[in-house]
């Protein structure tokens, strides 16, 4: 039997989340009913079922969830017109575009066009900026998500040593930039290592606390692993409705503590998504 520590992401996600449901309330006693507004184009069911997932969880925690759909043939210009409609809208607090888009779309042009303080994915230029200088912004979801989680289950990170594996915009490299900042649950030594170092198992076999982000089913084995090691199942890849994890279920012999294969990081991810909603609110009800 393994003596391995599980850390699974929805203890983490509900202690958020009951902080969130706590502050909505405060600013529904002002009058004020936070607001998560999304915006889906075309009829992919996985992403329609994410949106499913998001209104829920709204009304759980006593958000208002306007919702724009769009049809799969939509222009950039039908998809731009949504997004001004929700950035002029000043009972909107948070504003998502649910990725992918169609291909004929631009993403990163629709993600532009949104107002940088609605934006609860953190994925804006302007926030990533934000983030890069240590300046208050909303922050990317998952990294955000990954540092919560190893605060919440006492895992010292200050002053050790955290490698990367991969250098993705949504994951390695915010999460690189996150964790080396100088607060007590993260000022790490991190190193982003990635899948173009020929020989990145020489970085990862001396982390203290592994994040697998490379998108690459199973490249993480028991021998690119310290014993004792935390790892962190951040990456991941969809074949239909199967999850294959950048770890492979076999570390689980040498890691100290390792995330579940299912239900790691994927719940705090969202809870992070209203994190920034609500922060988004009450920043707007003090501007106000």
């Amino acid at each position: 039997m393994s003596s391995t520590r599980l850390l699974p992401g929805g203890p983490v996600a509900e202690s958020v989340l009951n902080d969130v449901a706590a502050r909505a309330a405060v600013l529904t006693e002002k009058g004020v009913t936070p607001s998560l507004a999304t915006i889906l184009v075309g009829d992919d069911d996985a992403s329609a079922g994410y949106i499913r997932i998001k209104q829920r969880q709204a009304a759980e925690l006593g958000f208002d969830s306007p919702h724009t759909h769009l049809p799969a043939d939509a222009t950039q210009a039908d998809l731009h017109a949504a997004i001004a409609a929700y950035n002029d809208d000043p009972t909107v607090h948070g504003l998502l575009v649910q990725y992918p888009v169609p291909g004929h779309l631009d993403y990163d042009a629709a993600l532009q066009a949104m107002d940088p303080d609605k934006d609860v994915d953190g994925m804006h230029p302007l926030n990533m900026g934000r983030l890069a200088l240590g300046m208050p912004g909303p922050l990317p979801c998952t990294p955000a998500g990954i540092e919560a989680l190893l605060a919440y289950y006492d895992i010292p990170v200050s002053g050790r040593e955290v490698v990367i594996l991969g250098r993705g915009a949504t994951l390695g490299r915010p999460l690189a930039m996150l964790l080396s900042q100088k607060r007590p649950t993260a000022n790490a030594a991190v190193t982003v290592v990635h899948t173009g170092v020929p020989d990145w198992a020489r970085y990862t076999r001396r982390a203290d606390i592994l994040i697998a982000a490379a998108g690459v089913p199973g490249i993480i084995q028991p021998e690119h692993v310290k014993p004792g090691a935390v790892v962190v199942g951040g990456g991941v890849r969809y074949e239909g409705r199967r999850l294959l994890p950048d770890v492979d279920e076999s570390v689980e012999s040498v890691a100290g503590a390792i995330t579940p294969r299912v239900g790691g990081v994927g719940p705090t991810t969202v809870a992070m998504l209203f994190r920034n909603a609500i922060t988004a609110a009450e920043r707007a009800v003090a501007a106000a």
